[in-house]
């Protein structure tokens, strides 16, 4: 039976919404510079990664762009591994991903360094069927069609799912699409399930396009990072510019937690996504972020990630992910299993 799509003006925005989670290595690059790249003061320029309505967009929206001692030049990218790839190439001194993008940039040696994490809720991880569909359990997903962002936070989520259920990737039929794609592919009825994140959880939940037939709790470690260049943190300048652009973004988060009907307009406005759906993925998923040290636990935990996908066949070789690792900005940072944060309780 073919089910009604989603109204196509809501496609369009979330076709820009591609998170730092997602795997897509041919993805596209657009360079943006707020204030032409002139913000702050001085002659430092500090080369920043970002996503749609992602760090520009929560840091000037808590006010922590002003007061600036150094320039932020944007540049903008529609998922984690180009934004990685041009750090590879030193285009890029700094940006956020989830947790899975620097385990595949790892895998393939490039020059990267994780110095900073925040640690949310899976909830808006899950694996999606339509409404009518007859499964019920992760289990019922043998012989199953499941579409999936290759390389992604979903993809391992995935995974884990199937194998807590005693299946395996081999077990189901993949289908490797990107957000987009894959939206427009559930709503059609040509997949039976739908591995994603926010805000797509969030749009089909809201749109009662769908349900969740699993969530990543407990599963995947709700991990996001924030990914430097060595050639910038070898550069003692760029390394105190970096230290304040942590310690900003730090604050940020505590602005969203603290005002998520004011975030999510903004996210709303940068995006295009309807703020209904903008505040639903704040209260699921985007504002109960904590901002923790990259530890021991955090590494151990991006690990297992690692050797997932080592054992799969979709990283070449075997990775040690201690050795992209930069501790020096953990301060006095909570422990990586610092439990996210929910609201109506504050943590």
């Amino acid at each position: 039976m073919r089910r009604p799509l989603l109204l196509p003006a809501l496609l369009a925005p979330l076709a820009l919404v591609l998170s730092a989670c997602s795997g897509a290595s041919s993805a596209s690059t657009s360079t943006v510079g707020s204030g032409g790249g002139t913000d702050g003061k001085g002659a430092l320029t500090l080369n920043v990664g970002d996503q749609k309505g992602g760090s520009e967009a929560v840091l000037r929206a808590a006010g922590e762009l002003d007061d600036l001692d150094y320039k932020i030049r944007w540049s903008t990218f529609t998922s984690g591994p180009p934004l990685l790839e041009a750090m590879n190439a030193k285009a890029v001194d700094i940006g956020g991903v989830g947790n899975t993008p620097p385990v595949f940039a790892a895998g393939a040696g490039s020059k990267i360094r994780v110095v900073a994490a925040s640690h949310g809720t899976a909830s808006g991880d899950t694996v999606l069927v339509p409404n009518d569909s007859a499964l019920k359990d992760p289990a019922q997903l043998k012989g199953r069609s499941v579409a999936v962002a290759q390389g992604s936070s979903a993809h391992y989520n995935l995974v884990a799912t199937l194998r807590k259920a005693g299946l395996d990737l081999k077990d189901v039929k993949v289908k490797y699409l990107q957000p987009a794609d894959a939206l427009a592919a559930f709503t059609a009825g040509k997949v039976d399930a739908w591995a994603v994140w926010d805000p797509y959880t969030s749009q089909v939940l809201r749109a009662k396009q769908g349900r969740v037939l699993s969530d990543g709790n407990g599963l995947s470690n709700g991990l996001g990072f924030q990914v430097a260049s060595p050639s910038a943190l070898a550069d003692k300048k760029k390394a105190g510019a970096i230290k304040d652009y942590l310690d900003r973004l730090r604050r940020a988060q505590e602005w969203v937690f603290k005002h998520p009907e004011a975030w999510a307009k903004v996210w709303a406005k940068d995006t295009g996504l309807p703020y209904e759906v903008a505040l639903d993925a704040v209260k699921r998923t985007n504002g109960t972020r904590v901002t923790v040290a990259v530890d021991q636990g955090a590494v151990d935990s991006e690990q297992k990630i690692a050797d997932t996908f080592t054992q799969l066949k979709l990283i070449p070789r075997k990775v040690d992910f201690g050795d992209f690792v930069d501790r020096r900005f953990n301060g006095d940072l909570p422990p990586s299993t610092t439990a996210p944060r929910t609201y109506g309780k504050e943590s």
